[in-house]
């Protein structure tokens, strides 16, 4: 145990090719080095452990070494390369700013600037921390850092840049380092568990690049701790058991029970997480987070975007093609709207489970707005094969049923689904006049399971088939049909007058004041001043809700025009009464100045 060292030491890189995920900078400071154009001042910024105190090390013992390579490193076997791993070099000096940040501190490392060399050609300072530095320490180290002696190189490192002095950036070359990508420090940890004779699974070591949010010393020690907690075994169950995470098989199965109605199982899977002693907000956030990754996997050209394994995006491909867009962008609206009342709640848990309802009656009303679509846009000789039941009563679907937003049915489903219910019409014109048409609802898609048969995940889909290519037509014919005036003016009216019953008497007034004109699809109303403009814009939401649903059309929109008034308005102020007074009676002017009056 005594000679047990942590991953983030033993495996630190010790030349710049073993640097790992900040190819920009290495390859930009071996040719300067090659090139003999070194900077007098480097400052390196960036997260924390991504290599920044690794390149300033590395850069210092390869400026300094005797045999540089062909590839621009330090050989490690020269006297000036073994002095600075053996920790002696007289030339390379490593100051922490954290605890030595006084002016007394900065006067002592000027002092020692003033001394050349006694090995190698240059001597090099490397200050970690260096925004630790107080304000009169920085200004007793501009003149030194700004005309240093030939000898000396600066390089100073830090995790808060924005904290230094404009005039300590402006003598320094700036290198800004990256958050290390997934990817890269997964293939790292893969390489250190090989040499460590540690067995793993890829998904195992992926939520544990994840977690580390792009530093790679967080990941090595959390590598450290898994690898202790499961004796030399890193699987994902390990991985999740040990670090707290929420495992994607949740989801996965929420995502399952949301698209088969089963709400009963959704809010009993959500309960099982907050036994299981995670936060609601950090769940329904992971909902929100899962639910864009499916849209991203819509298409397999995005499935890069996604920070995962292979085998995750495989499962992510299946889910995403079996449920559809509409689904999902209402999902994920749904989601966005908990998580941002989740916070100011009283009843943080109803809140989740209310999405989580929500999310479940997606499908149906995806299905009621399908039938009532159908029935409104079918031919006379179709509806006579409908049921009675279905013509008389045709179902109507408002976007607030379901959330605020209106993205509750995307256009493209209700298109889809309208066409499937066509087909099924005509199939059955040959049959007796007495069957009845019905639309199924398809009720689940079936759980996700690594097992499944998935595409490979670098090919492309094939192009759509031709009943998808019909589908702006149908969208064109049931969504956004012409409206007439009279209809137009029929519904404003009625929103007018339930605008007075809920005493929002501004917006009754722009309303009801002036007549609106209809420009196509674009309703044009005439405001008087700014503040009824800004009145309107607030109003325009709701009023666009309304409109859009009972005239069946989705493309209309509200324009205000603000006309000058040419009626002449009352006198309202002192002055404004006296300007009256005065036009209709001059000598009021006279009687003023004669008993020397003023305007109260």
């Amino acid at each position: 145990m005594d000679n047990f060292i942590v991953s983030a030491r033993k495996y630190r890189p010790i030349t710049f090719d073993s640097v790992v995920g900040q190819q920009h900078i290495t390859s930009t400071l071996k040719n300067a080095i090659h090139n003999s154009q070194l900077a007098q001042a480097f400052l390196f910024c960036g997260p924390r452990g991504v290599g920044k105190t690794t390149c300033a090390r590395i850069l210092a013992k390869t400026i300094n070494c005797e045999k540089i390579n062909e590839q621009v490193e330090a050989c490690g076997t020269c006297e000036s390369c073994k002095s600075f791993q053996n920790g002696n070099s007289f030339s390379i000096h490593e100051l922490d700013a954290a605890s030595n940040n006084s002016v007394d501190d900065i006067r002592s490392l000027i002092e020692q600037v003033r001394i050349p060399p006694q090995a190698g050609k240059y001597k090099i300072y490397i200050i970690d921390e260096v925004h630790m530095l107080s304000q009169a320490a920085f200004n007793a180290f501009l003149k030194t850092l700004e005309e240093p002696p030939s000898y000396a190189i600066f390089i100073l490192a830090t995790t808060e840049k924005h904290k230094i002095l404009p005039t300590i950036l402006s003598r320094c070359q700036i290198f800004d380092f990256n958050r290390i990508k997934v990817e890269d420090m997964a293939a790292h940890l893969a390489s250190i568990a090989d040499k460590e004779q540690v067995a793993f699974e890829s998904d195992g070591l992926h939520i544990i690049a994840q977690k580390a949010d792009g530093g790679l010393r967080d990941a090595l020690s959390m590598f450290d701790q898994i690898v202790s907690f499961s004796n030399k075994n890193i699987s994902y169950q390990a991985v999740i058991d040990n670090l707290n995470i929420l495992d994607y098989d949740y989801y996965f199965q929420l995502m399952d029970n949301i698209a088969s109605e089963n709400a009963a199982q959704a809010l009993l899977t959500f309960d099982k997480v907050l036994n299981n002693g995670f936060d609601g907000g950090h769940f329904i956030s992971g909902l929100a987070t899962h639910i864009r990754n499916l849209l991203v996997s819509k298409e397999p050209s995005t499935l890069k975007l996604l920070e995962v394994s292979d085998n995750i995006k495989r499962k992510y491909l299946e889910q995403s093609q079996a449920l559809s867009s509409g689904l999902l962008l209402s999902a994920l609206n749904i989601a966005n709207q908990c998580e941002i009342n989740y916070k100011n709640s009283k009843n943080q848990r109803l809140q989740v489970e209310l999405a989580l309802l929500k999310m479940c009656h997606i499908a149906a009303a995806i299905l009621l707005n399908k039938q009532g679509s159908f029935v409104s846009s079918a031919s006379p000789e179709e509806k006579k094969k409908l049921p009675e039941q279905l013509i008389n009563k045709p179902v109507s679907f408002t976007p607030s049923a379901l959330s605020s937003a209106p993205t509750a049915v995307a256009p493209a489903t209700v298109a889809s689904r309208t066409q499937e219910a066509r087909f099924s019409t005509a199939s059955s014109s040959n049959s007796s006049s007495e069957e009845s048409v019905t639309v199924p609802l398809k009720k689940g898609w079936g759980k996700v399971t690594s097992s499944v048969q998935v595409p490979n995940l670098n090919t492309i889909f094939e192009d759509k088939s031709e009943e998808e290519s019909d589908e702006p037509d149908l969208v064109q014919g049931n969504e956004f049909r012409e409206v007439t005036l009279n209809a137009f003016l029929s519904k404003w009216n009625v929103f007018a007058d339930s605008l007075k019953q809920t005493s929002r008497i501004t917006l009754y007034t722009i309303m009801t004041a002036n007549m609106p004109r209809l420009n196509g699809t674009v309703i044009e109303i005439d405001v008087e001043n700014g503040v009824q403009m800004d009145e309107l814009k607030l109003g325009k939401i709701d009023i666009l809700n309304f409109l859009r649903v009972e005239l069946n059309n989705f493309a209309l929109d509200i324009k205000g025009v603000q006309v000058e008034m040419t009626r002449s308005r009352k006198p309202y102020t002192s002055q404004e009464k006296y300007q009256a007074m005065l036009s209709k009676n001059p000598a009021l002017e006279t009687l003023r100045k004669a008993f020397n009056l003023g305007l109260s």
